[in-house]
């Protein structure tokens, strides 16, 4: 067996992309830090179904994956814009928020240029707490591989949750994240009949897409409320995405964190770009002017059931205002129903159940007030705050995590416990 590593990252998406960053950098210091970044997929992608040309970030480029730990880095969105010679381009742009094709290419852009150990088509079964240890098992290239590690940092994502009435298998029900994939790999036939269900930026971007993607659609968006209600951007709702508000949000207590989490809800959730939002009523008016119209927005409304045939799918839909019920038939539903955020308690084994454990500040799994060498990035919002769990505070997470587990400090190497 190898000595043991100081640290073994599950799952390489952005947050422990950054992660990744900031080990490399130490790295290049000479601090000889030992890792290991495991990601099952045969190479870096990010949500590729819900890769839109007209999908534009609602984040600031300053938050990438290491400026506001360190303006200096070498993977910053900066110093990607540099390298690809177009630095000065985007400053003439004018915009803080690059489209999410191009901030894409820059987490691509910095994969490629990482020197840390990542291992592609690596599959994570388990993690077993052995001691002061982590045992890390799996299976690559149809092979098993063990890996101990002081610390493991699992950063699995999100998962998506589709509603009880879209559980079924015919395939014409799809989450927004199968987008594309899904809308390409359907005979949807001339003029078909897409329904989007959902009201946040997702939905309006799965309109936009349907409406201008998919030849003489007929787009029918259904929401709860009356109407689509704006992103709130502004400086001072801002800064609940601010990396102090994860300490501000963490100590509090439990009945005042879940009023701000409430009341700030529409700086993320359920909310659409203003620009969008525009771009969607523009396009329902359009089609009442010219007759022809092709979006229809259908608020205060709520499904409650889906039957799928061969070629089509039956929605059974409330108006909520008037109380009655009615069926649609349609070539395609798509649910923009958001995602879970989760403990991925089931790496641990059977003696960790549902709601066993829980994250200290520093992002370490705590089990019957034990402190674990195990941390998890991203399902955070409910004691870390909104901003934890996104793009906004991962360069300085990564720092935290850095500092968290020691990897500044040179240790001698270890050989793992036997079992």
């Amino acid at each position: 067996m190898d000595d043991v590593l100081d640290v073994v990252a599950v799952g390489l998406g952005p947050a422990n992309l950054g992660l990744a960053a900031a080990v490399d950098e130490l790295t290049a210091t000479g601090v000889p830090v030992r890792a290991a970044f495991l990601d099952r997929r045969p190479g870096f992608d990010w949500h590729p179904d819900m890769l839109l040309s007209s999908s534009v970030m609602q984040i600031s480029f300053l938050k990438d994956l290491a400026t506001q730990r360190d303006p200096r880095s070498p993977f910053t969105f900066t110093s990607y814009l540099h390298h690809r010679g177009r630095l000065n381009d985007f400053i003439n742009m004018q915009t803080f928020f690059p489209s999410r094709l191009e901030f894409t290419d820059y987490l691509r852009w910095v994969v490629e240029r990482l020197t840390v150990d990542i291992r592609w088509g690596a599959h994570v079964e388990a993690v077993d707490l052995v001691g002061d240890l982590c045992r890390v098992r799996g299976t690559r290239d149809g092979l098993p591989f063990e890996l101990w590690s002081r610390h493991v940092v699992i950063g699995v994502g999100s998962r998506p949750v589709l509603p009880s009435w879209a559980e079924t298998t015919g395939g014409r029900i799809l989450h927004n994240t199968s987008l594309r994939s899904g809308l390409e790999g359907l005979d949807l036939g001339r003029a078909p009949r897409i329904a989007v269900v959902g009201q946040g930026q997702s939905a309006a971007e799965v309109v936009r897409h349907a409406y201008d993607g998919v030849p003489g659609s007929q787009v029918h968006c259904f929401i709860s409320g009356y109407g689509m209600v704006p992103a709130d951007d502004s400086p001072f709702a801002n800064r609940v995405f601010d990396p102090a508000a994860v300490d501000d949000f963490y100590f509090a207590p439990a009945e005042v964190r879940e009023d701000l989490l409430r009341r700030h809800r529409t700086t993320n959730y359920g909310c659409v770009d203003p620009d969008l939002l525009q771009w969607l009523y523009a396009a329902e008016y359009g089609g009442r002017v010219t007759g022809e119209q092709r979006l229809h927005m259908h608020r205060a409304s709520a499904v409650h059931g889906a039957t799928e045939h061969e070629g089509s799918v039956t929605l059974t839909v409330e108006d909520r205002l008037a109380g009655t019920r009615r069926s649609e038939d349609f070539d395609a539903v798509v649910c923009a129903t958001g995602f879970r955020s989760v403990l991925p308690v089931e790496m641990f084994g059977e003696g960790f159940p549902p709601g066993s454990a829980k994250l200290a500040r520093d992002y370490r799994v705590v089990r019957g007030g034990v402190t674990l060498p195990v941390f998890v990035v991203g399902a955070t919002d409910s004691h870390h705050g909104l901003g934890a769990g996104l793009l906004s505070n991962i360069a300085v997470r990564s720092q935290e995590l850095v500092t968290s587990m020691g990897l500044e400090r040179v240790r001698e190497p270890l050989v793992p416990v036997s079992v």
